[in-house]
Parts: structure tokens; sequence; C-alpha cells
């Protein structure tokens, strides 16, 4: 997971485990073109599979996206 990154993203989630630092970099989006470039290191192969819901909504946001107003993802 990325702890730094270029101004360009918008970070659309934090997390950290107890005691620890937390981090930014789990779901990076920025405006490449007409669309949206997603980066994420979520476990989505795993989740998905499984039959996780909040994984599975969450996947189909951010395949909605798009690059004005992000779409179905806010930033």
């Amino acid at each position: 997971m990325p702890s730094t990154f270029d101004a360009g993203y918008t970070p659309l989630v934090e997390t950290a485990d107890t005691g620890m630092t937390p981090n930014r970099g789990g779901i990076l989006v920025a405006p490449l073109g007409s669309g949206t470039y997603v980066l994420t290191t979520l476990a989505f192969f795993r989740q998905l599979p499984a039959g996780n819901p909040g994984a599975a909504r969450l996947f189909i946001n951010l395949l909605s996206a798009s690059g004005e107003g992000r779409g179905g993802v806010a930033p």
C-alpha cells in the first residue's frame, strides 16, 4: 500500500490497525483522459469469490467511476 503518492491522486479511504499510523493509499483515483484511473491494494480477488457483499458494492462503485464527478465514487 503506498504511503506517499502524487497530488494528482485523490485518496478515498484511510485504513489502520490498532496502534498503527493510518494509511490513505488503499484506493487512489485520478482523472485520465475522459475516464478515471483507479489504483487499489484491496484484496478483491479474495473477497469477491468469497461472496463478501461490501467488497462487491465497493468494486461496482469503482467500476462506475467517471472523470466528471467520479461517477459512483465520492472523493
